[in-house]
């Protein structure tokens, strides 16, 4: 017995031997004296035994059974190596038929000493705008080299533009690395499904800004007449804005952005293409990642 079955046992027993009346042994166990009564009655009856929690020695219901939990941490180690928690919770489910919460693998996977593949990162303070206010006012458009299908296959670049207002990826795609014909495939899938955006946001990449127009003096500027390339014409001819960053300062932004997304496609993105077997530029056009068949861009 505990402490207070303990407490309980002796109150009773003064109780049944007339030292103490009901309501002042109800004032001592902190209860109503209908249920010092009710326990006085199971005390007599069963004795001891009447006074612990019926759940007592009985598993929850909702409790993981040991097979499932082997079944997460061998996943984590084996399969769905990589995958961060919220990863490995959706992968669980979908692949697995293993319906469970997240802060449920992260207490199995702890128990197991699996510590969480994301490390935080500590948060510093800095004055950052606003946001655009509306969707589609402002796309942030950049591209992420990275062994997104690890030693399986080539090296790749991703493609992707950022909503700044809403912080969703309206398009995205693989290339080999990145090009003028890789940005203006997403640009055509950005129209082509969304239209125009009012500005898009990059970097000074000579996609954008050809290393000529640097040199290109004031009265050019004035008039207009400063050298563009395939990407920039594109843009001007379907009425978009362009915004190029001026300063380190200023493209930190993109890269702080789309680095967010950046942590998400790596953490899932490569984890499911190595659980799709995908090896090949051909195989990546087949997932629907937007490759024509040239090979060029996958």
């Amino acid at each position: 017995m505990n402490r207070e079955e303990q407490t309980r046992v002796r109150v009773l027993n003064e109780v049944s031997q007339g030292s103490l009346t009901a309501a002042e042994a109800a004032g001592l166990l902190g209860m109503s004296v209908r249920q010092v009564r009710r326990l006085l009655a199971a005390y007599r009856t069963e004795g001891v035994a009447a006074l612990a929690h019926g759940s007592r020695g009985r598993q929850p219901s909702h409790t993981i059974d040991q097979a499932t939990r082997d079944r997460i941490v061998e996943g984590s180690k084996t399969a769905y190596a990589g995958c961060d928690q919220y990863h490995l919770t959706d992968v669980l489910v979908e692949r697995e038929g293993i319906s469970v919460s997240r802060s449920t693998v992260r207490r199995v996977l702890e128990a197991a000493g699996i510590r969480s593949s994301r490390c935080r990162r500590v948060t510093e303070h800095r004055q950052r705008r606003e946001r655009y206010p509306q969707e589609g006012q402002l796309l942030q458009i950049d591209g992420s080299p990275h062994a997104w299908l690890e030693e399986r296959g080539p090296r790749l670049c991703l493609i992707l533009a950022v909503d700044d207002a809403t912080g969703t990826v309206p398009a995205a795609h693989f290339r080999i690395q990145e090009d003028s014909h890789g940005n203006l495939l997403l640009l055509s899938q950005i129209v082509s499904t969304y239209g125009c955006p009012v500005a898009v946001y990059h970097d000074r990449h000579s996609i954008f800004i050809p290393p000529s127009a640097q040199k290109a003096t004031v009265e050019e500027q004035l008039e207009g007449k400063q050298p563009m390339t395939q990407v920039s014409r594109v843009i001007a001819e379907l009425g978009i804005g362009s915004i190029s960053a001026h300063s380190p300062q200023t493209k930190e932004r993109i890269e702080r952005t789309s680095g967010i997304l950046r942590v998400t496609f790596q953490d899932r993105l490569v984890a499911e293409l190595r659980l799709a077997g995908v090896c090949s530029g051909k195989e990546t056009m087949e997932l629907g990642a937007g490759c024509p068949q040239d090979g060029s861009s996958c």
